[in-house]
């Protein structure tokens, strides 16, 4: 286990009882029913809480107390649980985490509106923080508005992709979707409003706002190969379902422009097949063509890179360490 999963273990179920402080009873009972519990529900059915913590980590990092950011990393991950809500409708999942989806047990109309509340909670949470002077919560607003915006410009082109059945992408296409969906805010913005909460200098935000970005590009890299590569156990959500749902993956596009046996490839991932057999068949194709192997080296390459310039850019400290240590937890993960 690294140090940065030692720390994620240590602190997520902290950060968890401060995110339930956020879930009203309303101004009727029903509305705890309805909107309330299932998204306090769905928050406590964590994850590992990488983006709050590395929040907390970047404030630290730059000679910050972290408690300053609390708050801060508390609206990155409200964020989180209102994109994981509404992406889980738009690709008609069934479950995460283990759990049946909350549009599966609640109804769509009651998960969007549940989403939505997490979304109104990203920036309402930053304006009622009475710890940040007002010049620094409009640069955190800025940013989180920025991370709001990438990210659902990364899900319009990934939603788009799959609606329209478009297969002729390169992989430069699917970096830019990837990093707009996934990189601002799994790396790229936590680290950033962190520094600048902690008083960082203009280099030092920059430095971790790179080293993010390439972080969280490498996660959803890595992310894609669990799906194809990994075990059922391992992925805690719907195994293969990218090859289902016909996903415009690393892993994917590398094969469609790569292997002897595309357009085999290419029918079963339009086919939205679910036959055990069939996805079996599409990973072994992928895997043929060297793409399982050419996404690791990707993402390697981007976190070895990455770890170098933050390096060059901190003062040595636990933090700097864990920060390190979280970029190989990134590329090295099962789960």
């Amino acid at each position: 286990m690294t140090g940065f999963e030692l720390y994620l273990k240590r602190n997520a179920k902290k950060f968890d009882t401060y995110l339930a402080t956020f879930f009203d009873n309303g101004a009727h009972p029903d509305m705890r029913r309805y909107l309330y519990d299932p998204v306090a529900s769905f928050s406590a059915n964590a994850g590992k809480r990488h983006r709050p913590l590395i929040c907390l980590l970047a404030c630290e990092a730059v000679g910050g107390d972290p408690e300053h950011a609390r708050a801060s990393a508390a609206a990155i991950e409200h964020f989180h649980t209102a994109a994981l809500i509404h992406d889980d409708i738009e690709d008609s999942s069934l479950t995460r985490r283990d759990e049946p989806c909350m549009h599966v047990r609640e109804g769509e109309g009651v998960a969007i509106n549940a989403g939505d509340l997490a979304l109104s909670l990203v920036c309402g949470t930053v304006v009622h923080d009475t710890g940040l002077d007002d010049a620094t919560k409009l640069r955190v607003l800025a940013e989180l508005v920025d991370m709001t915006t990438r990210t659902i410009e990364g899900q319009a082109l990934d939603i788009g992709w799959a609606r329209d059945h478009r297969f002729d992408l390169t992989v430069d296409d699917y970096l830019l979707m990837a990093t707009h969906k996934t990189a601002f805010y799994s790396g790229g913005i936590p680290l950033a409003v962190g520094a600048i909460i902690g008083g960082g200098t203009e280099e030092q935000i920059e430095a971790l706002r790179s080293f993010g970005m390439a972080a969280g590009l490498a996660f959803q890299i890595q992310d894609d190969v669990l799906n194809i590569a990994g075990t059922r156990e391992a992925t805690k959500k719907d195994f293969r379902s990218d090859i289902t749902e016909g996903k415009r993956t690393l892993v994917a596009i590398h094969a469609l422009a790569n292997s002897e046996r595309r357009e085999r490839l290419l029918e079963i991932l339009s086919a939205r097949a679910t036959d055990p057999e069939l996805l079996d068949e599409a990973a072994a194709i992928m895997a043929e063509a060297g793409s399982v192997e050419y996404a690791n080296t990707y993402a390697t390459t981007l976190i070895t890179d990455a770890q170098a310039t933050l390096e060059a850019a901190l003062p040595p400290s636990k933090a700097r360490k864990l920060l390190l240590s979280m970029a190989e937890f990134f590329v090295k993960r099962s789960s």
